[in-house]
Parts: structure tokens; C-alpha cells; sequence
């Protein structure tokens, strides 16, 4: 089992961003935000930038899933080495920890691993979308959703690697959750 963790860590380290990048001859890391996911890939690029790294980083993620599916790994091992792919797409070791924030690839694994948690952050982040009318708080109320389905079901001594992920996640997006905070609710 640890050649599929160090395999996990090491397949989060491969960029869709940096490669879609590479390939349109840009540096997203000298772009807008600087991040190397889909958000910044398709700001700076355009929408096909922006599937292509989606569906990459989202494929990673559940190439995992699938590979400890097939060597028959306990659950609770697949969704650690879903915490590793987040790790290593966040800090990649070969580009000194500047990656990218790692929603893709959680969503990757959480929609195969645990389709009904992720059922329930759909449902909460368009539920709550008219209402924040931003993605990085829709994001809050998706996680939360997720914490609360995996307490109810009792999942918890599996999905713990996820939620550190979660966390992980949470304290990446720490300065874009206060300015959509802030340009969402202050008062001009």
C-alpha cells in the first residue's frame, strides 16, 4: 500500500494547468492569481482551458479511486490516498509547493468514493449559490454539507482523510473566501 500512496502524492503533482499552459505557450504561474487550476487556467486562457484542466485534475482523482478499487484497498485507504493527490496538486514538490488549490481533484475522488457525500455538497452548493452568488462561498456551505452526511451516516473512520482535505482546501482558499466574503456582504 505504500507505492499507491507515494503514487497518489505523485500523481497530484501532474498540473492539467501547467500542461494546458505549456501547450498555449503561457506561464499560468506568472498570470492573474498565479495558481495552476482550472479557475485561473480558464480566466487567463478561455472555457477550454478551463475543462480540460477541470476534467484532468478531476480525472486524477478518480483514477485513484479506481486503482485502489481494483486492488481491492480498504476505503479508508483510497480516500487517504485522495488526501495525498490533494496534497500534491497543492504542493507539488517540483514547483516548490505553488500548485493549484485542489477542488478538482477532491471532486474527482469524492465523486466516485463517496457519491452520496457528494450528492449532498451538489445539492447545498446550488442550493446556496442564488444566495452567495459566489463559488468559493458556495464552496462553505458544500463542505459543510459533506462534514454533516458523513457524521449522519457514520462514515466518519473512512472519509477523516477527506475532510483533512477539506481543511487543507479550506486554508488554501483562506484570501479568496474573505473577498468574495467582503464583495459579496459589505455594504457600499
Amino acid at each position: 500500500m505504500f507505492i499507491y500512496f507515494l503514487f497518489s502524492y505523485l500523481i497530484g503533482n501532474i498540473l492539467t494547468a501547467w500542461l494546458v499552459g505549456k501547450w498555449k505557450g503561457v506561464d499560468l504561474t506568472k498570470e492573474r492569481s498565479g495558481n495552476l487550476g482550472a479557475r485561473n487556467a480558464g480566466a487567463v486562457i478561455g472555457k477550454l482551458a478551463f475543462i480540460l484542466t477541470f476534467l484532468g485534475d478531476a480525472g486524477k482523482g478518480a483514477a485513484l479511486v479506481f486503482i485502489g478499487f481494483y486492488f481491492d484497498f480498504p476505503l479508508w485507504a483510497i480516500a487517504f490516498s485522495g488526501l495525498l493527490a490533494v496534497i500534491g496538486h497543492i504542493f507539488p514538490f517540483w514547483l516548490r509547493g505553488r500548485g493549484g488549490k485542489g477542488i478538482a481533484v477532491f471532486i474527482g475522488v469524492t465523486f466516485f468514493l463517496t457519491p452520496e457525500l457528494f450528492l449532498a455538497m451538489f445539492v447545498l452548493f446550488i442550493a446556496f449559490y442564488p444566495l452567495f452568488r459566489s463559488a468559493t462561498l458556495c464552496m462553505l456551505s458544500a463542505f459543510t454539507a459533506f462534514i454533516v452526511m458523513a457524521a449522519v451516516l457514520q462514515v466518519m473512520p473512512v472519509v477523516w482523510p477527506l475532510i483533512a482535505a477539506i481543511i487543507i482546501i479550506v486554508i488554501k482558499h483562506r484570501f479568496d473566501i474573505e473577498e468574495s466574503y467582503v464583495r459579496r456582504f459589505s455594504k457600499s
